[in-house]
């Protein structure tokens, strides 16, 4: 070889050519160990593929799911919650969710009428029986307040569901990121147009306890789709749109002796395709997706075949809503693969999920009776170690019923697991249950006490943002409506989970959940480029980097 072509580059130099080719990835973590939302030592993405052990492959070109984000729910109890703080502190709660700055939540639920998250409960918005003209419609339940004398610990007699609805869409309208959707739905029509004329109904004399919700009489679908549009006609005149609506939560029954109504597959079908998708296009609501379901992943099949197998229903309805009850270790992926596969072009969308059973360690003997409860000691409360271990339990804990499903679990990998296995298996957004509670997890008018992820002690006014709340802020500010989800060839170790996705600007964003004791170190490969992560125990990890 001639010597003259031999090129010798200074170590110094080549430092500089390769550092060149490498690209910085900001690194955000939120672990166990204390971190909440904290910057991290960025890393850096280098090209070639010369890593060796674990490895974890994202394919650019493996494009899925168009996402529409992270979010938590406004309901009657959180309204209530809000109205005994001072406004400085309400504010402060509301900017930690909804502000660009912080959570940023991007979708929410809402109830319309009583859920078993009301202080009170048992209503509707039209109470005048037979009324199948809905004179008697009226908003009046959502924006009466809370009176002083019936809550004593109420600090604004004013504020309301209606009055937070607006203060979080208001919220939402002076900020730039402006993408921002309202699911709504009824936990039950009103009592008057059902076959047992009430909001539910339980009967403890019999082993095991009958819950029954009663069922949409046949001459009230069309009333009941009426009183649905009534509802969104309401918000629209003061500026705030509803993005989907389902026809009742949980149709197959809530088993807990609080506001139910029962819809069979069939029905659903019957119901969306001839009265409530003609509704809708008939008032001008063509922009409302409707969302058959909602209730437990397991349970969905039947849904989806009666729904989609029926012409009329299928061409109105845009997908599926899901929880995730079913169980506390798996989220069914089978099951969501299974239905993606057979309807490619159907949205599945998680509209509740929440800690149940709130911290109590076993049901009392009257299964379902708020009576029955074990006094709860507020472990939980303003005690992060408590989220990140096994030590909460839920519905089927400790009762006959549990299979295997529903071992004690710590919430923060329940949730971080839940929401990037779903991700991975079709599913566009996850909305969690009641966005703030009390240090009980109420009010609940029949004790279905429930964890979220901002509490407050009514008493003194105090704000605790679990846990949760931050790796909520941090999946919520990490996967916003538009991204696409990527396909990811997952590291063999069980204790790793990935999700990735793509930004509409081209960048990159990887959560990994590291749900070990033990720090783990892998090779994340992004198409040609390459880094070496190393995750501490117990945390999620979001990377953001533009390849």
């Amino acid at each position: 070889m001639n010597a003259n072509l031999i090129r010798v580059v200074p170590v110094a130099a080549m430092a500089v050519l390769l550092g060149a080719c490498a690209k910085k990835a900001s690194v955000e973590v939120t672990s166990a160990a204390g971190d909440k939302c904290a910057p991290k030592e960025e890393i850096k993405f280098t090209k070639g593929q010369t890593a060796e052990g674990v490895v974890v492959v994202v394919n650019p070109d493996e494009k899925r799911q168009t996402l529409v984000g992270i979010g938590g729910s406004l309901t009657e109890s959180s309204a209530y919650v809000l109205a005994c703080l001072e406004p400085e502190a309400r504010q402060e709660v509301l900017k930690m969710a909804f502000s660009e700055d912080e959570a940023n939540y991007s979708i929410v639920r809402t109830q319309v009428g009583a859920s078993d998250f009301s202080p009170v409960g048992k209503y509707s918005l039209a109470e005048v029986e037979g009324d199948t003209a809905l004179l008697s419609f009226s908003m009046q339940r959502d924006m009466e307040g809370f009176s002083k004398e019936e809550f004593p610990l109420v600090k604004d007699e004013s504020y309301d569901l209606y009055q937070l609805m607006v203060d979080v869409a208001n919220i939402k309208k002076n900020q730039t990121d402006t993408e921002y959707r309202i699911f709504a739905n009824t936990w039950t029509a009103p009592a008057w147009m059902k076959d047992n004329n009430k909001y539910y109904e339980k009967d403890y004399t019999v082993n095991p306890p009958i819950h029954r919700g009663g069922r949409l009489l046949p001459q009230y679908y069309q009333t009941y789709a009426d009183y649905l549009i009534k509802y969104l006609e309401a918000y629209r005149s003061v500026g705030i749109e509803i993005y989907g609506m389902s026809p009742v939560n949980e149709p197959m029954g809530n088993d807990g002796g609080w506001e139910s109504m029962d819809f069979s597959g069939p029905e659903e079908a019957v119901f969306i395709g001839q009265y409530f998708g003609p509704a809708l296009k008939a008032a001008g609501f063509d922009q409302v997706n409707i969302f058959g379901f909602d209730q437990n992943i397991f349970e969905m099949q039947p849904y989806t075949a009666a729904i989609y197998g029926d012409e009329l229903a299928n061409s109105y309805t845009t997908g599926m809503a899901l929880h995730w009850y079913g169980s506390t270790v798996s989220c069914f992926p089978e099951v969501l693969d299974s239905i993606h596969a057979l309807y490619p072009d159907k949205e599945l969308l998680h509209t509740e999920g929440c800690v149940d059973n709130f911290g109590c360690p076993v049901w009392g003997p009257e299964i379902r009776d708020p009576e029955g409860f074990v006094e709860p000691k507020f472990i939980w409360w303003k005690n992060d170690a408590w989220w990140w271990s096994k030590e909460a339990t839920d519905w089927a804990y400790s009762t006959p019923w549990d299979n295997g499903n529903h071992p004690k679990f710590a919430p923060v990998q329940r949730y971080a697991s839940y929401i990037i296995e779903t991700l991975n298996h079709w599913v566009t957004g996850h909305i969690d249950w009641n966005f703030v509670l009390d240090k009980e997890g109420g009010p609940n008018h029949v004790g279905n006490f429930a964890a979220s992820p901002i509490l407050v002690d009514l008493e003194s006014g105090e704000v605790y943002y679990t846990p949760v709340y931050y790796l909520f802020r941090q999946f919520s500010r990490a996967l916003r409506p538009g991204d696409v989800v990527l396909g990811v060839q997952q590291a063999e170790d069980p204790d790793l989970m990935v999700l990735a996705t793509q930004k509409p600007d081209g960048s990159y964003v990887v959560n990994v959940f590291n749900k070990s004791e033990e720090e783990k170190t892998f090779t994340l490969r992004i198409g040609e480029y390459e880094a070496l992560v190393t995750l501490q125990a117990n945390a999620l990890e979001t990377i953001r980097v533009a390849l």
